[in-house]
């Protein structure tokens, strides 16, 4: 399994579209934090509005997606002509539709979260930039890919009917691996380490995340990357946005998570699966990383189970 479908398995990431938005003129939506354990998204199919968070602004575009893997309150805004209005919200079956309260809608802008548990999908959107801004719009052929997805969104938009919410998660499902996948090196300045640039550091990526509990010391990886130590650092870090040792900690982390929700074997067992020479360093390691000891998080799984 490659790496990116790899990562989104772990996840255990499920997608909700919420509301399609047709909005006009100068419209400003008020969009409040759902919580832990969700990450906020849109994507902007036609038009242009600015996505307005407490410390920045993101300008979208046709075939934009913004996702906020620590989800907080926003605002939507778009800058046409006439006063400042709001919208009002007509529920449908699968998802609202949201229109601005006067004018023909000419922004067209799909709203949605992804939910995830405290273990693999909690890890996975943490590492994540904040917000990650990602164009799909850059080449005939990913804005061919884009132009369909819009099309079967706005046909299932339409038809709102059985089977609307499934098809319309599965396809957000598979647009959260196409956002994981496409480097933000060049928006934003942002560092996606799921979509490193570097061939030679991408090989890295899947070769730990294919065997996490191997033993993986800095001279193993370069002969992987084919680079001489000092080389190999610094190209990891600057595609990456993290050390190597914060790299195998993180997935190894979440590879333990899955095992604890998956499996029955011990603790000890799981953390000697994922490269941990002792049950004591795993556990400091894993409560690090999400607030619970290896044992106090299984049991809350199988209390919520």
């Amino acid at each position: 399994m490659d790496s990116i479908s790899h990562l989104v398995r772990l996840a255990r990431a499920q997608a909700v579209l919420d509301k399609r938005c047709l909005l006009a003129g100068a419209t400003v939506m008020d969009i409040p934090a759902r919580g832990e354990g969700d990450a906020a998204f849109h994507v902007l199919i036609d038009g242009s509005c600015t996505v307005e968070l407490p410390d920045r602004r993101v300008e979208l575009r046709p075939g934009d997606v913004v996702l906020l893997p620590r989800d907080t309150p926003h605002r939507v805004r778009t800058t046409g002509s006439g006063p400042v209005q709001g919208v009002s919200e007509t529920p449908g079956d699968a998802f609202s539709t949201v229109r601005s309260r006067t004018g023909q809608g000419v922004i067209d802008l799909f709203c949605g979260h992804y939910s995830f548990g405290p273990g693999a999908g909690a890890m996975l959107f943490r590492s994540l930039p904040h917000p990650l801004h990602v164009s799909f719009a850059e080449s005939g052929e990913v804005d061919e890919i884009v132009r369909m997805l819009g099309a079967i969104m706005r046909q299932e938009a339409r038809n709102d009917g059985p089977g609307t919410a499934a098809v319309l998660s599965a396809l957000c499902n598979a647009l959260l691996a196409m956002v994981l996948r496409k480097s933000g090196g060049r928006l934003d300045g942002t560092v996606l380490w799921t979509a490193a640039r570097d061939e030679r550091i991408r090989a890295v990526i899947d070769e730990v995340l294919r065997d996490p509990g191997a033993d993986w010391p800095i001279a193993r990886l370069t002969r992987v990357a084919a680079m001489a130590r000092a080389t190999f650092i610094r190209h990891f870090t600057r595609d990456t946005g993290m050390t190597v040792g914060a790299f195998l900690t993180h997935v190894r982390l979440m590879t333990a998570a899955e095992l604890l929700v998956d499996t029955d074997r011990t603790i000890s067992a799981v953390a000697a699966e994922v490269g941990y020479r002792s049950e004591s360093a795993f556990g400091r390691a894993f409560r690090l990383a999400t607030g619970s000891t290896p044992a106090r998080f299984r049991r809350n799984l199988e209390r919520t189970g």
